[in-house]
Protein backbone atom coordinates (compact mmCIF):
# COMPACT_ATOMS: atom_id res chain seq x y z
CA UNK A 1 0.00 0.00 0.00
CA UNK A 2 2.89 2.29 0.57
CA UNK A 3 5.30 4.23 0.19
CA UNK A 4 7.65 7.85 3.27
CA UNK A 5 12.95 14.65 5.36
CA UNK A 6 14.85 16.60 3.39
CA UNK A 7 15.88 19.97 3.90
CA UNK A 8 14.10 21.91 1.81
CA UNK A 9 13.70 19.96 -1.76
CA UNK A 10 16.74 17.26 -0.77
CA UNK A 11 16.02 13.40 -0.49
CA UNK A 12 15.65 11.52 2.61
CA UNK A 13 18.74 10.75 4.11
CA UNK A 14 19.51 8.58 7.25
CA UNK A 15 22.03 9.35 10.06
CA UNK A 16 25.00 8.19 7.66
CA UNK A 17 23.57 10.56 4.89
CA UNK A 18 22.57 7.55 2.80
CA UNK A 19 19.31 7.23 1.16
CA UNK A 20 17.10 5.20 2.97
CA UNK A 21 15.20 1.97 1.66
CA UNK A 22 12.79 2.37 -0.40
CA UNK A 23 9.86 0.70 1.84
CA UNK A 24 7.19 0.61 -1.62
CA UNK A 25 7.18 -1.58 -4.00
CA UNK A 26 6.18 -0.82 -7.86
CA UNK A 27 5.24 2.05 -8.86
CA UNK A 28 2.99 1.74 -11.64
CA UNK A 29 0.46 -1.08 -12.20
CA UNK A 30 -1.84 -1.90 -15.04
CA UNK A 31 -2.69 0.79 -18.14
CA UNK A 32 -4.45 3.72 -16.53
CA UNK A 33 -8.08 4.27 -18.42
CA UNK A 34 -8.15 7.35 -20.64
CA UNK A 35 -10.30 9.35 -17.75
CA UNK A 36 -7.76 8.67 -14.85
CA UNK A 37 -4.66 9.30 -17.75
CA UNK A 38 -6.55 12.74 -18.52
CA UNK A 39 -6.48 13.53 -14.48
CA UNK A 40 -3.40 12.54 -13.69
CA UNK A 41 -2.51 14.61 -16.36
CA UNK A 42 -4.39 17.79 -15.70
CA UNK A 43 -5.44 17.64 -12.10
CA UNK A 44 -2.52 16.14 -10.10
CA UNK A 45 -0.15 19.09 -10.94
CA UNK A 46 -3.32 21.32 -9.37
CA UNK A 47 -3.09 19.20 -6.11
CA UNK A 48 0.54 18.09 -6.02
CA UNK A 49 2.62 19.23 -3.09
CA UNK A 50 5.43 21.66 -4.35
CA UNK A 51 8.67 20.36 -2.50
CA UNK A 52 10.43 22.45 -4.27
CA UNK A 53 9.90 25.89 -2.02
CA UNK A 54 9.86 26.17 1.92
CA UNK A 55 6.83 25.03 3.27
CA UNK A 56 4.49 27.80 4.71
CA UNK A 57 4.60 28.26 7.94
CA UNK A 58 1.03 27.49 8.62
CA UNK A 59 0.43 24.45 6.41
CA UNK A 60 -3.60 25.26 6.16
CA UNK A 61 -2.24 27.72 3.45
CA UNK A 62 -1.55 25.00 1.24
CA UNK A 63 -4.87 24.86 0.23
CA UNK A 64 -7.09 26.95 -1.93
CA UNK A 65 -10.24 26.28 0.36
CA UNK A 66 -10.28 27.52 3.91
CA UNK A 67 -9.48 24.23 6.71
CA UNK A 68 -9.40 24.61 10.25
CA UNK A 69 -6.94 22.03 10.71
CA UNK A 70 -4.68 19.28 8.36
CA UNK A 71 -4.72 15.19 8.44
CA UNK A 72 -2.27 13.27 6.98
CA UNK A 73 -2.21 10.04 5.33
CA UNK A 74 1.45 7.73 4.49
CA UNK A 75 0.12 5.32 2.15
CA UNK A 76 -3.42 6.21 0.78
CA UNK A 77 -3.64 3.05 -1.50
CA UNK A 78 -6.35 3.12 -3.22
CA UNK A 79 -7.54 6.49 -1.90
CA UNK A 80 -11.09 4.74 -0.33
CA UNK A 81 -9.68 5.90 3.31
CA UNK A 82 -8.49 9.80 2.58
CA UNK A 83 -11.85 9.94 0.37
CA UNK A 84 -14.10 9.48 3.29
CA UNK A 85 -12.45 11.45 6.06
CA UNK A 86 -12.32 14.43 3.28
CA UNK A 87 -16.54 13.86 3.13
CA UNK A 88 -17.00 12.99 6.37
CA UNK A 89 -14.39 16.35 7.42
CA UNK A 90 -15.12 18.98 5.30
CA UNK A 91 -13.23 21.34 7.28
CA UNK A 92 -10.40 19.45 7.52
CA UNK A 93 -7.45 19.72 4.66
CA UNK A 94 -6.06 16.17 3.97
CA UNK A 95 -2.52 15.55 2.85
CA UNK A 96 -1.92 12.55 0.93
CA UNK A 97 0.92 10.56 0.04
CA UNK A 98 1.34 7.46 -2.41
CA UNK A 99 3.69 6.64 -4.90
CA UNK A 100 1.79 4.00 -6.94
CA UNK A 101 0.56 5.52 -9.89
CA UNK A 102 -3.25 3.60 -10.33
CA UNK A 103 -3.34 4.10 -6.55
CA UNK A 104 -3.71 8.13 -6.71
CA UNK A 105 -5.25 8.23 -10.38
CA UNK A 106 -8.02 6.44 -8.41
CA UNK A 107 -7.62 9.16 -5.73
CA UNK A 108 -8.47 11.44 -8.25
CA UNK A 109 -10.98 9.97 -10.41
CA UNK A 110 -12.97 10.12 -6.51
CA UNK A 111 -11.53 14.18 -6.08
CA UNK A 112 -13.36 14.34 -9.20
CA UNK A 113 -16.56 12.96 -9.02
CA UNK A 114 -17.29 14.50 -5.53
CA UNK A 115 -15.61 18.18 -6.48
CA UNK A 116 -13.68 18.03 -3.16
CA UNK A 117 -11.69 21.00 -2.65
CA UNK A 118 -9.76 20.00 0.17
CA UNK A 119 -7.11 16.90 -0.69
CA UNK A 120 -3.41 17.79 -1.54
CA UNK A 121 -1.26 15.01 -3.00
CA UNK A 122 2.15 13.81 -2.92
CA UNK A 123 2.48 10.64 -5.62
CA UNK A 124 6.29 9.44 -3.98
CA UNK A 125 7.85 9.02 -1.23
CA UNK A 126 5.65 10.17 2.07
CA UNK A 127 9.69 10.96 4.10
CA UNK A 128 10.18 13.68 1.95
CA UNK A 129 6.64 15.43 2.89
CA UNK A 130 7.46 14.82 6.16
CA UNK A 131 10.87 16.39 6.23
CA UNK A 132 9.07 19.27 4.32
CA UNK A 133 6.26 20.20 6.84
CA UNK A 134 6.53 22.92 9.71
CA UNK A 135 6.90 21.23 13.48
CA UNK A 136 3.54 20.85 14.80
CA UNK A 137 1.95 21.68 11.73
CA UNK A 138 -0.98 18.38 12.10
CA UNK A 139 -2.90 16.75 14.34
CA UNK A 140 -3.08 13.62 12.74
CA UNK A 141 -1.96 10.86 10.86
CA UNK A 142 -2.71 7.52 9.33
CA UNK A 143 -0.97 4.76 8.42
CA UNK A 144 -3.09 1.96 7.32
CA UNK A 145 -1.89 -1.86 6.08
CA UNK A 146 1.55 -0.49 5.08
CA UNK A 147 3.78 -3.04 3.14
CA UNK A 148 4.47 -5.21 6.00
CA UNK A 149 7.51 -7.18 3.59
CA UNK A 150 7.18 -10.60 5.40
CA UNK A 151 10.22 -12.31 4.52
CA UNK A 152 12.62 -11.73 7.02
CA UNK A 153 15.44 -10.58 4.22
CA UNK A 154 12.95 -7.85 3.43
CA UNK A 155 11.92 -6.72 7.13
CA UNK A 156 14.90 -3.49 7.07
CA UNK A 157 12.56 -2.36 4.28
CA UNK A 158 9.62 -1.42 6.68
CA UNK A 159 8.33 2.05 6.95
CA UNK A 160 7.87 2.41 10.69
CA UNK A 161 11.52 3.15 12.27
CA UNK A 162 12.67 4.42 15.09
CA UNK A 163 13.76 7.44 12.64
CA UNK A 164 10.09 7.48 10.93
CA UNK A 165 9.20 7.21 14.41
CA UNK A 166 10.97 10.55 15.07
CA UNK A 167 9.54 12.45 12.13
CA UNK A 168 5.88 11.52 12.85
CA UNK A 169 6.67 13.15 16.34
CA UNK A 170 8.91 16.32 14.84
CA UNK A 171 5.13 17.66 12.88
CA UNK A 172 2.60 15.86 15.23
CA UNK A 173 0.69 18.71 17.24
CA UNK A 174 0.45 18.07 21.15
CA UNK A 175 -2.11 15.84 21.53
CA UNK A 176 -2.70 14.75 17.62
CA UNK A 177 -3.16 10.78 16.92
CA UNK A 178 -1.14 8.50 15.15
CA UNK A 179 -3.28 5.07 13.49
CA UNK A 180 -1.76 2.16 12.12
CA UNK A 181 -3.34 -0.74 10.89
CA UNK A 182 -1.88 -3.90 9.69
CA UNK A 183 -3.10 -7.16 8.75
CA UNK A 184 0.30 -8.75 9.48
CA UNK A 185 0.57 -9.33 13.27
CA UNK A 186 4.67 -9.67 13.40
CA UNK A 187 4.78 -6.54 11.95
CA UNK A 188 1.93 -4.55 14.36
CA UNK A 189 3.92 -5.67 17.39
CA UNK A 190 7.18 -4.23 15.95
CA UNK A 191 5.31 -1.32 15.06
CA UNK A 192 3.69 -1.01 18.98
CA UNK A 193 6.97 -1.47 20.36
CA UNK A 194 9.11 0.90 18.26
CA UNK A 195 6.10 3.40 18.33
CA UNK A 196 6.33 3.01 22.32
CA UNK A 197 9.33 3.52 22.77
CA UNK A 198 9.17 7.01 21.37
CA UNK A 199 8.46 9.11 24.53
CA UNK A 200 6.48 11.18 22.39
CA UNK A 201 3.68 8.61 21.87
CA UNK A 202 1.51 6.94 24.55
CA UNK A 203 -0.92 3.71 23.26
CA UNK A 204 -4.39 4.67 23.57
CA UNK A 205 -5.66 1.17 24.57
CA UNK A 206 -7.16 0.76 27.35
CA UNK A 207 -9.00 -2.86 26.37
CA UNK A 208 -8.28 -5.56 24.21
CA UNK A 209 -10.95 -4.60 22.00
CA UNK A 210 -9.13 -0.98 21.43
CA UNK A 211 -6.85 -2.66 18.97
CA UNK A 212 -9.29 -5.56 17.78
CA UNK A 213 -11.81 -3.12 16.24
CA UNK A 214 -12.03 0.03 14.51
CA UNK A 215 -13.98 2.66 15.77
CA UNK A 216 -16.87 4.61 13.83
CA UNK A 217 -14.86 7.43 12.44
CA UNK A 218 -12.36 4.53 10.82
CA UNK A 219 -13.49 2.87 7.39
CA UNK A 220 -12.98 0.04 6.05
CA UNK A 221 -9.86 -0.29 3.13
CA UNK A 222 -9.78 -2.67 0.34
CA UNK A 223 -6.75 -4.00 1.82
CA UNK A 224 -8.68 -5.04 5.09
CA UNK A 225 -11.26 -6.37 3.23
CA UNK A 226 -8.79 -8.88 1.61
CA UNK A 227 -7.30 -9.51 5.21
CA UNK A 228 -10.36 -10.74 6.41
CA UNK A 229 -11.58 -12.51 3.56
CA UNK A 230 -8.26 -14.43 3.98
CA UNK A 231 -9.09 -15.18 7.51
CA UNK A 232 -6.33 -12.31 8.92
CA UNK A 233 -7.33 -10.32 11.90
CA UNK A 234 -6.17 -6.98 11.47
CA UNK A 235 -5.09 -5.17 14.53
CA UNK A 236 -5.90 -1.27 14.92
CA UNK A 237 -3.68 1.10 16.63
CA UNK A 238 -4.01 4.40 18.41
CA UNK A 239 -1.25 6.33 19.55
CA UNK A 240 -1.59 10.22 21.05
CA UNK A 241 1.48 12.75 20.86
CA UNK A 242 2.45 13.87 24.16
Amino acid sequence: MLGTQHSMNTEPRDAGGARPLRSYGRRKGKRLTARKTRLVRELLPQLRLDLSEPAPKDCRAVFEKAVSDVWLEIGFGGGEHLLWQARANPDIGMIGCEPFLNGVASLLGGIDDHAIETIRVHDGDARDVLAWLPEASVSRVFILFPDPWPKKRQAKRRLVTPEFVRSLARVLKPDGELRFASDDMNYAREALNTISRDAAFTWAARRADDWRTRSADWPETRYERKALSDGRKPAYLRFRRS
